[in-house]
């Protein structure tokens, strides 16, 4: 979600270009203007079709891959006898990687260009998953799974750059709006694709067959996505760098949003990680197969990142936030009865409440940001999959040691640390309106 890091075509044959002046990005990820015509794809354009199409694909591959394990836990854990906790690294090593490498490959990118970087990721770790089902332990599995994360990096560090860069602003809602349905659908479809496959034919063939539709998405992606016509390259200052990064960590209201990215993540990945144990177990006792079938209802955050907008128009960002931290709480609490309706239900509230209160935070972050917003947003990727790893890994010892309730109760301690931060916003909001009203 990252996170959480969103077309409709009109059928126009051909290209439309529309001449204005262009933007240049700084390693510190402000734009300048420059000198050359705009050569970016109009609404209905040949183009613009093309990079949507592409783009998809390239969403739809990372998030084939980056969860890929995660619905084969239980058939891990049988294989090669180990603890949740123990398998749950084979989801939590890619998301640090990914975690760790999303700022230095969105340096990489400003130099060596979007397009290189995306294909040089999509590739190299289409190539690794093909490796996965050879992996002869745990510890191989781990290292391939976590190099796996560091290459998928450059997908979700650049993609929107290349977007706002390529895509005229008219278009660039739709364009995204794309690209993160490629995420959803990505995502859940790794989870199934895998976890079915796994139910009749092992955990190996699982994984393979996740490979090959991830080097078809590669191989899309190569084929359909335009020549960048924007783009100008520009040194690697790491100095500026770092001084951006320090920057961002240093305000206060940006170090929220980032803890709030991390939170909303830890709940998701404690339950998306565990809840495949869990319905495999007594009394659910349902097949690998089946309950792999969970992961459809993923489709749900597609609906509320949609509907998010709309809410938060109604009811404010803070509001919305409360929103989402009372429906992921709600939905926690419903999972604890042992009863297959409810859980499901539950987990329904889960997803919804993840989703809205992610695109929350995740938009709050480009309008916070100042400056160097691309690494404001690989700050909030960071935190983002880096919750994701803590989730997987506390939930899935928790629920090794104490059964489902203490993954619950896990999920709980994150939606109250958020609650809190957002009550410290909204006491802090008010009370700074206070003083400039008096001092007026």
């Amino acid at each position: 979600m990252p996170p959480a890091t969103g077309g409709a075509f009109d059928g126009r044959p051909s290209d439309a270009l529309t001449p204005s002046s262009t933007t240049t990005t700084t390693p510190t990820g402000s734009a300048s203007p420059g000198a050359t015509a705009d050569l970016r794809h109009l609404p209905g354009s040949r183009g613009l079709r093309r990079t949507q199409l592409a783009l998809f694909g390239a969403g739809l591959a990372t998030f084939l891959l980056l969860y890929s394990t995660q619905a084969l836990l239980p058939s891990l854990s049988e294989a090669m006898r180990l603890t949740p906790g123990q398998a749950s690294l084979t989801v939590s090593a890619a998301a640090i990687g990914l975690a760790l490498a999303v700022i230095p490959v969105s340096a990489l990118s400003e130099k060596y260009g979007r397009t290189a970087v995306m294909t040089a990721s999509v590739f190299s770790a289409a190539a690794i998953a093909l490796m996965l089902p050879f992996a002869p332990d745990l510890v191989t599995l781990t290292a391939l799974r976590a190099l796996q994360g560091v290459a998928l990096a450059g997908l979700p560090a650049t993609a929107m750059a290349y977007l706002a860069e390529e895509v005229h602003p008219s278009a660039l809602p739709a364009a995204m709006g794309l690209y993160v349905a490629g995420n959803s659908i990505g995502g859940m479809s790794g989870r199934l694709v895998s976890g079915i496959v796994a139910g009749s034919f092992g955990w190996r063939w699982g994984l393979a067959s996740v490979a090959i539709l991830a080097l078809l998405c590669a191989i899309a992606f190569r084929v359909l996505i335009p020549r960048a016509r924007h783009f100008r390259p520009g040194p690697i200052n790491p100095a500026a760098l770092l001084r951006t990064v320090t920057s961002h960590l240093r305000d206060p209201l940006l170090g929220r949003l980032f803890a709030l990215g991390l939170l909303f993540m830890t709940v998701f990945g404690a339950v998306y990680t565990v809840m495949g144990y869990r319905l495999v177990a007594a009394p659910f006792d349902l097949s690998q197969g089946l309950a792999s079938s969970i992961f459809a209802v993923y489709l749900v955050g597609t609906f509320a990142s949609a509907l998010s907008a709309r809410i938060t128009g109604r009811f404010g960002r803070r509001g919305t936030l409360y929103l989402a931290i009372g429906t992921t709480s709600a939905g926690l609490l419903l999972t604890l009865p042992d009863s297959l309706p409810t859980a499901l239900l539950g987990l329904v509230l889960i997803t919804a409440g993840f989703f809205t209160g992610h695109c929350v935070a995740s938009a709050s972050v480009g309008r916070t940001a100042t400056h160097g917003r691309a690494q404001a947003s690989a700050l909030y990727l960071a935190a983002y999959y880096l919750g994701n790893s803590l989730g997987g890994t506390f939930g899935a010892d928790a629920y090794h040691g104490r059964g489902w309730d203490a993954t619950v109760v896990v999920g709980l301690a994150a939606m109250t640390i958020a609650a809190g931060i957002t009550l410290y916003g909204t006491v802090h909001a008010r009370t700074t309106t206070r003083v400039v009203a008096a001092a007026r």
